[in-house]
């Protein structure tokens, strides 16, 4: 790493070198100067991490650029064949105003009338609607009163509806929106008063009615060929807990644990059941399952991108850049290499990684620091060694139409997860989070197969779901 055109590296190396030369220096003081070294060294690895040689978000770049488009040739607005949200007009509007023209500014004369030019403004009245039942009650020659019976969903003197409630679990759900905000909308814009006691209740009555489907998306993803597989950490009421997500293209399922390894996956039941492919990131306790594995390579080329930048560590280099050339070839051949291109691909990977072991040499036992225990690797050596132990997992993607290059469709369903902890800070409760989790599993899913976020909690709260693939 290079500062203020100072390569750290190189002038770390040189002050070992002096040390080594310096004879007369005490025990104490070259302990410190090592310890000095160790830190210094630690400290700048870690400046130089960013979003492309590690897992840190874009957002925590400095001064991070916008990344400018590479195609300069491209008009500026929307490309051919993009499909455009231009307004458009409707065939039937809710209000027509008619417009008279005033005679008596034209030039006299005689004049008919020949049509009309239509212009529409589209717009929005947030209004309440207040429905009143009134039960007739007939009396009989004796006096005794019948009623007629209310609809089976007003239970109540005075209750909140059905559409109410599907708002406020899409603005608190979805939008991510606090109570204390939703319950201002709602009083604001509508004059209806509720409580955030009765906006957590809202969204506890959709987990009450998602119980059937959990279990359902549940069974679809163990039953599926291929699914993405993560987890994040979750701050509830100031204690850490994990937050797990198990994805395909049609179904999500989120799932909070105090766990992060087996324990969990074991309990939400997903992973026990599968036999198909799992896409992660290489958690070691996804290993434990007799499924088969793909490993994201977007964490690899961050972490090819680092031992190259920060251990200059030129096979890591060379892997990355083939890796990348590989992906683009499955690309441009529909998803698939065939036999003998995929096999001249895997030679020149073991040939790059015949080129680490030559730079960066497995530590000798003489290196060990007591008599126990593993002797300690450098980050770089353990990728290489990773990337040859798991080679079948790793270009897996070369062979496999279904499996994909990264694990990005898991990251991609867990990041608002994340969002939400920015907006919020932390669950409440566990209970919230439970909420949380199934709640945005079905609405997740619902948008997966077409369906919007509004439309889903409408129907759900007429108890029943949208026509999913089930």
């Amino acid at each position: 790493m290079t500062i203020d055109n100072i390569n750290i590296a190189d002038t770390l190396k040189g002050v070992e070198d002096l040390l080594k030369q310096e004879k007369d220096l005490s025990p104490a003081s070259r302990a410190m100067f090592e310890v000095l070294i160790l830190v210094i060294t630690l400290l700048v690895n870690r400046l130089g991490l960013n979003s492309k040689n590690s897992s840190k978000p874009p957002s925590s770049d400095p001064n991070r650029k916008k990344t400018t488009k590479k195609n300069k040739d491209n008009k500026i607005g929307g490309q051919e064949g993009h499909q455009g949200k231009t307004l458009q007009k409707i065939d039937n509007p809710d209000i027509i105003q008619f417009i008279k023209l005033d005679r008596r500014k034209l030039p006299r004369g005689k004049y008919k009338e020949v049509g009309y030019e239509s212009r529409q403004v589209f717009d929005i009245d947030i209004s309440r609607i207040v429905t009143e039942y009134q039960a007739q009650i007939l009396e009989d020659e004796n006096g005794k009163r019948f009623t007629a019976p209310f609809p089976d969903d007003v239970s109540k003197a005075v209750q909140y509806g059905k559409n109410i409630k599907a708002h406020s679990v899409y603005l608190s759900q979805f939008q991510l929106i606090p109570y204390n905000r939703v319950q201002d909308y709602f009083q604001d814009q509508l004059q209806i008063p509720i409580s955030t006691g009765t906006l957590f209740n809202f969204n506890k009555e959709a987990y009450g009615l998602l119980e059937d489907f959990e279990q359902k998306a549940k069974n679809k993803l163990a039953e599926s060929s291929l699914i993405h597989a993560d987890e994040t950490g979750i701050n509830i009421n100031g204690n850490r807990l994990w937050l797990h997500c198990a994805s395909s293209l049609n179904w999500t399922f989120f799932g909070a644990h105090q766990k992060r390894g087996k324990v969990a996956m074991d309990h939400i039941g997903i992973l026990p059941l599968f036999n198909g492919i799992l896409c992660h990131d290489h958690w070691k306790p996804y290993y434990k399952y007799s499924c088969s594995h793909a490993l994201c390579n977007a964490h690899h080329l961050r972490e090819l991108t680092r031992a190259w930048e920060q251990d200059n560590q030129h096979w890591a280099k060379h892997m990355k850049a083939l890796l990348e050339k590989i992906n683009r070839a499955v690309n441009d051949a529909g998803g698939a290499l065939g036999t003998d291109e995929a096999e001249e691909y895997r030679q020149k990977y073991r040939a790059i990684l015949k080129e680490g072991d030559l730079e960066s040499p497995p530590p000798e036992k003489t290196e060990r620091k007591g008599k126990r225990g593993r002797i300690k690797k450098t980050k770089a050596r353990n990728l290489l060694e990773r990337l040859r132990d798991y080679e079948d997992d790793t270009l897996l993607f070369m062979e496999k139409v279904i499996v994909p290059f990264t694990n990005n469709l898991g990251e991609n369903d867990l990041r608002m997860t994340k969002v939400q902890q920015k907006i919020s800070g932390c669950f409440r409760s566990i209970d919230g989070a439970h909420i949380f989790c199934r709640v945005r599993s079905y609405l997740s899913t619902c948008r997966k197969q077409g369906f919007s976020s509004s439309h889903a909690l409408s129907v759900l709260f007429e108890g029943n779901y949208p026509a999913l693939k089930l």
